[in-house]
C-alpha cells in the first residue's frame, strides 16, 4: 500500500513491523518507538536516519528512516493534552482490524509529520487514538497498519489520518527507562483513567481556576498514587505530573 505523509511525501507498507517496545511518557505526554535509550543514543540517531524530526521549539510527530534501505527504524508521536468530547471518542471505528506491516520511504529526504489535533479515548482508556481532525471520523477507515506493538497508523484515501496506541497503562514509563514488562494491576489501570481525567478534560481548567472541588479531588489523586505500593515503575511515571500539578495549583 501508498501511503501519503505530507502532501508530495510518501511511503510504501512492508512486511516487518518494529520490533521495539513502545514508551509512553506520560509527563511529555507523547510516545516513543525507538531503538535509543539516552539523549546521546538520539543524537546520533537522529543524525544517522531522515525523515521529520523535532527542531528547535517545533515538535511535529517524528518518523525516522534509515538511509540506506529507507525502511522505518523509528517514530514518537506527541499528544494533544486536551480530549475530544465522549461523543466523538464514541464515533472512532473499531475496523479495519489491524494489519502488522512496517513503512519503506520513496525517497531519502527529509519532510514534515504534523501532530495530530484530536485525542479520543475509548472507555477505561484501553485505547488512545489520535487524529488529524475530527472529520475523519466522518468516513471509514481503509486500514491499520501496525508499525510496531499495540502501535498503528490509521489510513484513509491512502492517507495517514492518525494512529492510535493499544492499552496504554501497560507502555507508562519515565524518560528513557523501559517499560515494566509485566503487566499492569487492576488499581494502576483504574487511577491512569483518573489521570487522564485531571489531565485532558476540562476538570484541569477548574483546577487551574481552583475550584475547590477539583482540587479536592487532585489532593485525593495524589494520595491515592502515594497509597499505591503495587506496580510503582508506572505508578511513580504518573505520580510524579500528578505532584507538580498539585505544587502548582493545589497548595
Amino acid at each position: 500500500m501508498r501511503l501519503t505523509l505530507d502532501e508530495n511525501w510518501t511511503a510504501t507498507t512492508t512486511g516487518e513491523p518494529l520490533r521495539v517496545t513502545p514508551r509512553f511518557s506520560f509527563r511529555d505526554f507523547s510516545v516513543r518507538i525507538a531503538p535509543y535509550s539516552g539523549a546521546d543514543e538520539r543524537s546520533r540517531y537522529l543524525t544517522g536516519t531522515f525523515g521529520s524530526s523535532a527542531w528547535l521549539w517545533d515538535t511535529p510527530d517524528e518518523l525516522r528512516f534509515d538511509p540506506v534501505d529507507r525502511e522505518l527504524v523509528g517514530a514518537e508521536f506527541q499528544i494533544v493534552s486536551e480530549a475530544a468530547d465522549p461523543e466523538d471518542s464514541a464515533r472512532v471505528p473499531t475496523t479495519p482490524l489491524v494489519q502488522p506491516g512496517g513503512l519503506r520511504a520513496e525517497e531519502a529526504r527529509d519532510f514534515r509529520l504534523e501532530m495530530t489535533t484530536e485525542l479520543c479515548r475509548s472507555p477505561g482508556d484501553t485505547v488512545l487514538t489520535c487524529l488529524r481532525d475530527l472529520d475523519v471520523l466522518d468516513e471509514p477507515l481503509a486500514a491499520r497498519i501496525g508499525i510496531a506493538p499495540d502501535v498503528a497508523l490509521l489510513v484513509q484515501h491512502g492517507t495517514v489520518v492518525g494512529w492510535d496506541l493499544t492499552d496504554p497503562v501497560r507502555y507508562l514509563t519515565s524518560g528513557f527507562a523501559a517499560p515494566d514488562p509485566t503487566p499492569p494491576v487492576p488499581a494502576t489501570r483504574q487511577l491512569f483513567t483518573e489521570c487522564m481525567d485531571i489531565i485532558t478534560t476540562p476538570l484541569f481548567d477548574e483546577v487551574r481556576d481552583r475550584n475547590p472541588a477539583a482540587l479536592a479531588r487532585l489532593r485525593t489523586l495524589y494520595h491515592d498514587l502515594r497509597d499505591q505500593q503495587e506496580d510503582l515503575h508506572r505508578i511513580n511515571a504518573l505520580a510524579t505530573v500528578i505532584a507538580d500539578k498539585v505544587e502548582q495549583h493545589g497548595e
